[in-house]
């Protein structure tokens, strides 16, 4: 009868460890469920000033690191003695292996490879195994500090971008694939003005810095300067559309809001607009106004952006040099600086301050599309990619970003709170998410079939002085979303 291998009897004593292993888990498990009834019934017997249903969040959340970290524990003994199982084998079979010995150097390096492959195996466990706790802590402060207070509904396709007016009366303006840009009363949802002048896709709007001017990219090879004037109506009571429990579900495209009915055709139309940007042989992708609003430039899927004087509608220049299709663009609130995005992997900084020199920076850091390129009070500019990444540059050195933000999901257009330097990520996969310009997580706005974007997150937008709600975002659901978030309870969280 054959005599079983060494190696054999070795991966059958590790099968019968890691069987014992967890067998001991689901006792100790087990055990866990009848000692926490415990603690939990003595302190429900205190008096505290906490609500009963953070109470009992807290309590489970405890609960939850306790057996984890006792799971962990145990787990890191068994692993502990699977390591010296195996030096303890590598030590024998370095004496005779086939008949061949095995020099010191061959064995030892053989050990390590082994060791850190388990040492390895020990992280990765405790990494998966905190993170549900951490996630849980995450959920709950989004959940306090993150409130969705209205939704905009009335478009009929997609909505690609959404902007704030810098000017009184404060009003929300939104871009849909559906040809038309709505303005919408931010504190009723009601909509207020429809522009109907282009014949494309209606890919980004911007407002006048100073004036009730709107700018419009369209995927009909134009951008449109337009006058709009509206009057607010008397906003009414904020309807409490907080919700309970787990904020993370999958949701399909039946949970959708239902638009049937058209809410913009009651609004106003605006069908011909004040001025007519012509020069592009491509999609118009996206607009902004320089400042002092004198001058605007477009990018476009020609590879070019088009710098133009809006009192003529001249072209002044043309910037050329990506290799690809542009995706954005964005101007410097205080300077002549103009930064443009592209499908090349790059953003380029385009500098008109000096009159007679137009100098180009080239930013390159980003594997994929880069889907957008920001400017923030400073000298930094922050970028977001394709590659699930967003990076922060330092404009006085652009070797390397100075901080950089990896994802799960492609990042769309992002858009950063300059007064207390929030980025606000919308993503492909539904979500948002806050983080800090040194690359720290804050939040991620709450989702669930109730409530948040059901599909693609295209935009989003700060508003720091509205008293009600101070960010957007809008996506291929076809609705925008006003959120309150209170910046001082994320950052204290921080």
């Amino acid at each position: 009868m054959p005599t079983e291998s060494a190696s054999c009897s070795t991966a059958r004593q590790a099968k019968q460890k890691r069987k014992s292993h967890s067998l001991s888990i689901r006792r100790t498990n087990s055990s866990e469920q009848e000692r926490t009834g415990l603690p939990r019934d003595m302190l429900e017997g205190q008096d505290s000033k906490l609500p009963s249903s953070v109470r009992n969040t807290l309590l489970e959340l405890f609960g939850q690191i306790e057996r984890e970290f006792e799971n962990l524990y145990i787990e890191n003994l068994e692993l502990r003695r699977e390591i010296d199982t195996l030096n303890e084998r590598l030590a024998a079979e370095g004496q005779a292996i086939d008949g061949a010995e095995l020099s010191k150097g061959q064995l030892k390096t053989k050990a390590s490879h082994s060791t850190s492959q388990l040492s390895q195996k020990l992280k990765t466990t405790y990494k998966a195994s905190t993170s549900k706790i951490v996630s849980s802590f995450k959920t709950t402060t989004s959940r306090a500090a993150c409130q969705l207070v209205k939704e905009y509904i009335g478009h009929r396709d997609g909505i690609w971008d959404v902007s704030v007016a810098r000017t009184q009366p404060v009003v929300l303006g939104t871009a849909s694939a559906d040809h038309t840009a709505l303005l919408w009363s931010i504190e009723t949802g009601k909509c207020l003005v429809k522009y109907a002048g282009h014949v494309g896709s209606v890919n980004s709007i911007k407002f006048h810095p100073s004036e009730q001017l709107a700018l419009t990219a369209s995927g009909d090879q134009t951008a449109h300067i337009w006058r709009y004037a509206v009057q607010l109506p008397t906003p009414q009571p904020v309807a409490d559309t907080s919700i309970s429990g787990e904020d993370e579900v999958e949701c399909s495209d039946k949970d959708e809001p239902d638009l049937d009915g058209d809410v913009s055709s009651d609004c106003p139309t605006i069908r011909v607009p004040l001025t007519s940007l012509k020069s592009h042989q491509g999609v118009v992708i996206a607009a902004d106004w320089l400042v002092g609003g004198k001058q605007a430039v477009t990018a476009s899927w020609d590879r070019t952006a088009n710098l133009y004087d809006v009192e003529t509608s001249e072209l002044v220049h043309s910037l050329t040099g990506h290799d690809q299709e542009l995706t954005h663009c964005c101007t410097h609130p205080t300077q002549r600086l103009v930064v443009t995005s592209s499908r090349d992997t790059t953003f380029r900084l385009w500098d008109f301050r000096d009159p007679s020199i137009h100098s180009v920076n080239v930013f390159q850091g980003h594997t994929d599309t880069v889907t957008s390129a920001v400017f923030t009070v400073g000298d930094n500019v922050v970028s977001g990619s394709d590659d699930r990444t967003v990076k922060v540059w330092d404009l006085k050195n652009m070797r390397s970003p100075i901080a950089t933000i990896r994802t799960d999901s492609a990042i769309n257009r992002i858009n950063v709170c300059v007064g207390q330097k929030i980025i606000a990520l919308p993503h492909d996969n539904r979500q948002v998410r806050l983080f800090d310009m040194s690359g720290v997580r804050l939040a991620r706005l709450p989702r669930s079939s109730r409530q948040g974007h059901r599909r693609m997150v295209c935009c989003s937008a700060w508003s720091e002085d509205h008293p009600v709600c101070n960010l957007f975002t809008c996506g291929f659901d076809r609705q925008a979303i006003g959120w309150n978030i209170n910046i001082p309870a994320l950052l204290q969280e921080k």
